[in-house]
């Protein structure tokens, strides 16, 4: 049966907050809980940077559902730090915890000061590290010499249940190339007819059979006029071109490459919703067409309400 994901944004709201946010989303009723990794927000406006790996555990400790989260090695993380954090959560919450990697983001990885390499280079150090991962989580002893450099690292606390080891990705080319290694996708939605097109990149190429997670982004609110405004304020700097975000790296040149965005844009460009029944529609041919987990993610700030608006409309069919 397919699952519904909450999204908790560590960009946009305190560790604290979010703690008590995925607590309330369990109790109505979602399946799961999916979070980023972020060091630095996508707006000064969003003001937050928590580190994942120390809030999860809290997390887990305080729920009873599934989790998982993006993590990117090879350049702010280590892929023997990854395993080791990997492992220690999967010993105490055993099946309950997998991870999707990524390729990475400027934004968050470029604070090491090393040059930022082309997305051919990042998918092949992303390889490597998931090839070391999986090893680590194993009991092997590792070594290695290429994109990453591991020697003699061996984990001694190692998980009961493998977890599942993703990759996000946001292209039909990532995916199909994904596909004979990872454990499961993770995409975002966009067209239907986009979203459809990476599913079956990934399923004809190795990865039939396997998962197929979806991050669905909107706004919702109970009257659609905060809707526009909360996504405005949270989200509008994501609306430029992706050429142009390609080689920002800090919150301050997300802001001004979108400062001139309109709230009559962001409304035209980003799902609003004010009933729940439209946004359980609007997920449902994602659902049919092969996800096997839809992660929502309220883009603004009025989670408590969305969150509470869920328990009210969804019922499990």
């Amino acid at each position: 049966m397919q699952s519904i994901a909450y999204h908790a944004s560590h960009e946009q709201f305190a560790p604290s907050h979010l703690l008590k946010l995925v607590r309330l989303a369990e109790k109505a009723g979602f399946d799961a809980i999916h979070s980023s990794d972020h060091f630095h927000p996508w707006s000064v406006r969003q003001g937050q940077s928590g580190f994942t790996f120390s809030w999860i555990g809290a997390a887990l400790q305080s729920t009873t559902i599934p989790f998982s989260m993006v993590c990117a090695p090879g350049d702010r993380y280590h892929p023997a730090i990854v395993a080791q954090a990997i492992a220690t959560l999967c010993e105490m919450f055993p099946n309950r915890f997998d991870i999707e990697l990524g390729s990475g983001e400027a934004l968050n990885e470029n604070i090491t000061g090393e040059p930022w390499p082309s997305k051919n280079v990042r998918n092949e150090r992303l390889r490597e590290c998931v090839d070391i991962i999986r090893k680590l989580l194993k009991g092997d002893e590792v070594n290695h010499d290429g994109h990453v450099r591991v020697k003699e690292a061996k984990l001694y606390t190692l998980p009961e249940i493998q977890p599942k080891l993703f990759c996000a990705a946001l292209s039909e080319p990532t995916s199909s190339w994904a596909a004979s290694w990872a454990d499961g996708l993770l995409t975002t939605g966009g067209q239907m007819d986009e979203f459809i097109k990476k599913r079956k990149a990934f399923h004809n190429n190795g990865g039939a059979g396997k998962d197929v997670y979806v991050q669905l982004s909107f706004s919702y609110a109970r009257n659609k006029q905060d809707a526009i405004d909360g996504a405005h304020d949270q989200w509008r700097s994501n609306l430029v071109s992706v050429d142009k975000l390609a080689g920002l790296y800090k919150p301050e040149q997300f802001d001004n490459a979108g400062h001139n965005i309109t709230k009559e844009q962001v409304s035209e460009s980003i799902r609003m919703f004010t009933s729940m029944n439209e946004l359980l529609d609007f997920i449902a041919p994602y659902i049919q067409n092969g996800a096997t987990r839809i992660i929502l993610h309220n883009l603004n700030r009025l989670q408590e309400h969305f969150i509470e608006d869920f328990e009210k409309s969804f019922v499990r069919s």
